[in-house]
């Protein structure tokens, strides 16, 4: 059992715009430290980064408006915590404590990431899946039910009929899809709207990538300032996550999908 959602679903679109924050700070710095939190809906933007940077307003309103349309956008700064930004000072140390898993994706959760990209090249607009077995879920706005019936033939399509979803309709806030954007690998820690010194971005994206790799679960543990982990130096560890995120365009394009 396994539920996806689009880029255009509203918890997406804050995604999206606090990996574009993400972007934007580091266009301007080599390594910096920023932490983004999005709240999003009916015609309001509401933005906190916790930022060693300095971003400019008119630049973050710009993206927003990219993104979600030309919205109000309250933008927040305020300089990272001390004690964090010191951890940081000689090098990359594990940037928080958690426990982090990497689970290698199952036949029925490659399919439904296959279904949901391939419902959305068609129709770029707010949507969810869930693929059960044999039953499969789909609700898409925007589009006309009879169509994707049509295609879909065994699927439960927009069980209340054709709507229009979106930001208007609904709220949106960082990190509350992860179980679509991790599948078996969700643990406490959220993927999008930080730098890569934080190890809830290095440390999944890391067990992750382990996991597809090798076929077995993956489970590990850090403390915040360690420097080592799964026998790797924690500079390591980032590196992998940057070249990961890096291929796919940005941060901004890895909340798009997560890592299915």
């Amino acid at each position: 059992m396994f539920e996806k959602v689009n880029p255009s679903h509203p918890d997406k679109v804050a995604d999206r715009i606090a990996g574009a924050i993400v972007d934007l700070a580091y266009n301007n710095q080599e390594n910096p430290k920023i932490a983004v939190e999005v709240l999003i809906g009916h015609g309001k933007c509401h933005i906190i980064a916790e930022s060693s940077v300095c971003l400019a307003t008119s630049e973050v309103k710009d993206l927003v408006k990219r993104i979600a349309g030309n919205i109000a956008v309250d933008y927040v700064e305020v300089p990272q915590d001390k004690h964090l930004a010191d951890n940081q000072a000689d090098g990359f140390k594990c940037g928080d404590n958690g426990i982090f898993r990497g689970v290698p994706l199952t036949k029925e959760q490659k399919e439904l990431a296959r279904v949901a990209r391939e419902i959305y090249a068609a129709y770029p607009t707010d949507g969810k899946y869930i693929l059960n077995g044999e039953r499969l879920i789909i609700c898409q706005s925007q589009a006309r039910s009879a169509e994707l019936s049509s295609k879909y033939k065994n699927a439960e399509v927009n069980p209340l009929g054709d709507w229009f979803g979106g930001t208007d309709v609904d709220t949106g806030a960082t990190n509350r899809k992860l179980g679509s954007d991790m599948a078996d690998s969700v643990t406490g820690g959220g993927l999008h709207g930080k730098d890569l010194s934080k190890a809830d971005v290095s440390v999944n994206v890391y067990a992750f990538i382990k996991a597809q790799e090798t076929g077995v679960p993956v489970e590990l543990c850090c403390a915040i300032g360690d420097e080592y982990i799964d026998g790797k130096p924690y500079d390591e560890i980032v590196a992998i996550a940057r070249e990961f995120i890096t291929d796919l365009g940005g941060f901004e394009k890895f909340a798009e999908w997560g890592l299915v």
